[in-house]
Formats: C-alpha cells, sequence, structure tokens
C-alpha cells in the first residue's frame, strides 16, 4: 500500500477511536489523552476534574478517611501525599519527603495514615489531624499494599520483591515480624469477618491467608485462572474476594467460604486497583491503559454492567461511600495532573 494513503488511513482511524471514546463517556477527551485499549459504554457520569498539585507524574493508592472527608493520594513520582477535601474537592496539603510512595492506608482509630515508601523501604506514619510526619518505620523489601488487624493493632505490608509480609506493631511503631510467603507479594487485605490477612502471592497464583494472632500462614489459596494476581479487594458481608489478574486481564472471584474460584471476567487493560460502594453494590477495576470496569455484586452472584476508557493512565481509584462518587488521579490531562470524578448515573 502507498504510505501516503497508510499514513492517511491511519490518522482517520486514531480520530475515530478517539471520538468514540469521548462520546461513550461524555468526557471532553484530547488527543494527547487518546485511549490505548478498548472502548465502551460505562454506567457513570462525568462529575467533574480538579486540579492537583504537582508534577505530571505517576499516581498511586488512594486512602479515605470518610469521618473526616479527606482523601490521602500516593503521587508517586512526586515522592509525596497529596491530601484533598472530598467536598469540596480542594487540595489541603502536600506531605513530601515520601520517597516514591506507593501505597496509602487510613486507620482512624488511630488518627494514622500510612503511606508505603519504597524508595527508603519504609512506612511513613502521619498524623491525620497535624498532617505531620510522626514516625519512619522499616517495610521491608519494596513495601506496596498495607492492611490493618484492628483487634491486634498491627500493619501487615507486602513487600513486592522481598517476597515477605512485615508486620508492625502500629502503637509502637516497631517492625515485629517478617513472613515469608514464597513469591512476589501484590495487595494485601483484611477480612474484619474471618479477622484475618489475605495477601496474593503473584506468579504463583495463590492467595495466603494469614492469622494475626500468630503471625503465621493458615491456608494457601490456589486460584485457577489467575496470572499476575496483583489487585486485592475483599467483600465481607457475602464472603466475597476479588483478584485482578494484571498479566491475563481477568477479574477473578473467590469464595472465602467454600476457597474456590466461583467466577472469571474479562477486564481489560492491565486491572490494577479495585474499588467498592457497599450500598450499591458496585465494584470497580481501573487499569493501567485507563480502562475501567464495572460490576454488580448481589448475594446471587456478579455480573458485569460495563466497561470503558475513562482517562490516561487512571490505574487506581478510591469510592466514597456516603456520596458514591469515584475518585481517578490522572498523571496528564492538558499537561496539568486532575483528580477526575465520576459518580454512577447518566
Amino acid at each position: 500500500m502507498h504510505a501516503q494513503s497508510l499514513s492517511h488511513r491511519c490518522l482517520n482511524l486514531s480520530r475515530w477511536l478517539l471520538a468514540l471514546a469521548a462520546t461513550t463517556l461524555g468526557l471532553a477527551v484530547t488527543a494527547g489523552a487518546a485511549p490505548q485499549g478498548p472502548s465502551g459504554s460505562l454506567p457513570l457520569r462525568h462529575v467533574g476534574d480538579y486540579p492537583l498539585p504537582g508534577a505530571t507524574t505517576r499516581w498511586d493508592y488512594l486512602g479515605l478517611d470518610p469521618a473526616s472527608s479527606r482523601l490521602f493520594v500516593a503521587h508517586l513520582g512526586d515522592s509525596a501525599v497529596v491530601v484533598m477535601d472530598t467536598k469540596t474537592k480542594a487540595v489541603l496539603a502536600t506531605i513530601g519527603n515520601v520517597s516514591h510512595v506507593h501505597g496509602t492506608l487510613v486507620v482512624p482509630e488511630l488518627g494514622r495514615v500510612y503511606a508505603s515508601a519504597t524508595g527508603t523501604d519504609e512506612i511513613v506514619a502521619i498524623d491525620t489531624t497535624t498532617l505531620k510526619i510522626v514516625a519512619r518505620i522499616p517495610g521491608g523489601v519494596y513495601p506496596d499494599g498495607i492492611a490493618y488487624a484492628p483487634e491486634v493493632g498491627k500493619l501487615y505490608v507486602s513487600d513486592e520483591t522481598g517476597n515477605t509480609e512485615t508486620v508492625i506493631d502500629a502503637h509502637t511503631n516497631q517492625r515485629i515480624a517478617t513472613i515469608e510467603l514464597g513469591g512476589a507479594v501484590g495487595n494485601t487485605q483484611y477480612d474484619p469477618a474471618s479477622k484475618h490477612i489475605f495477601s496474593n502471592v503473584q506468579g504463583r497464583g495463590t492467595l495466603v491467608e494469614i492469622d494475626p494472632r500468630t503471625d503465621k500462614i493458615v491456608d494457601r489459596i490456589s486460584l485457577p485462572g489467575a496470572d499476575g494476581n496483583h489487585g486485592l479487594l475483599i467483600e465481607p458481608k457475602l464472603r466475597l474476594a476479588f483478584i485482578a489478574c494484571e498479566d491475563n486481564n481477568r477479574l477473578l472471584v473467590l469464595n472465602l467460604k467454600s476457597k474456590q474460584v466461583t467466577a472469571s471476567f474479562d477486564a481489560h487493560g492491565t486491572p490494577d486497583v479495585l474499588g467498592y460502594d457497599p450500598d450499591l453494590g458496585q465494584l470497580y477495576v481501573a487499569g493501567e491503559s485507563g480502562v475501567l470496569s464495572t460490576f454488580h455484586v448481589t448475594a446471587t452472584g456478579v455480573a458485569k454492567t460495563g466497561e470503558g476508557f475513562v482517562g490516561p493512565n487512571a490505574h487506581s481509584l478510591a469510592v466514597d461511600p456516603a456520596t458514591h462518587e469515584i475518585y481517578l488521579p490522572l498523571k496528564d490531562v492538558d499537561r496539568h495532573p486532575v483528580m477526575r470524578v465520576m459518580k454512577p448515573g447518566a
């Protein structure tokens, strides 16, 4: 085919894909933020884009404190935690010197937000009132996800490349144990029903169950169909675990009673972080390519309800259960970082 003709057709195809994504989502997507993945329909509406500070660098996990209406957002590329007011959507503070921050977890009963700083292999404790750093704790090798077991007052940190789980006494800010998991570790979550900790061992296709009272592994659950099981979310009332597999674009549904995978869905775009709205039974799976997948969860089953492009690199999210708003930090929209907020509805 003639080079000029090929170039013309490729340009038309790119414009068509861009227009389709923008029309489907009702978003003003520019050519610089063109979707890289499937386009489709989502049962969501665009609330707005709100300015975020700093450079157009990568963002990661978000931690929500519903009582104070504060959202703590990891600005990984800027080594900072940004604090946003979810009522006004204004930025309240930027907490620096949190090197290559990945995970964030708010523990309201302790008045703390914990952030994993992979640049220094630390867990950084921040006072939620003063927004000052109050402690730095050894966090293993490449600390990522963080969970808290309230009955024992312990933090559990997934050491992604260290193949371990770091255990921290949250009252003394001391590392008290290291649990060998036998493979690269993905996200870690606390299950309030069993009062156990669950951690993805990605690459091995297993989910490890830990008893916080003894810090011993009590089960290794096989996950058929898992490849790169990184993202994890637990729905305690229905006794379900949702597992995002980034290497084969799948969402697995695990019954925590039977320890069996009961369903598997496509979740395109390298799925990463999951969010859940318990009142609406809505599950959201955000992908590295900017594709968001939505699911409806009930006692009788899980159904996929939509999938589409929401913004460049929209791989992380948080859900405010009070307002049902979904927060997605985007590193570069018209050469500025923004918080894109969406909500169920047309």
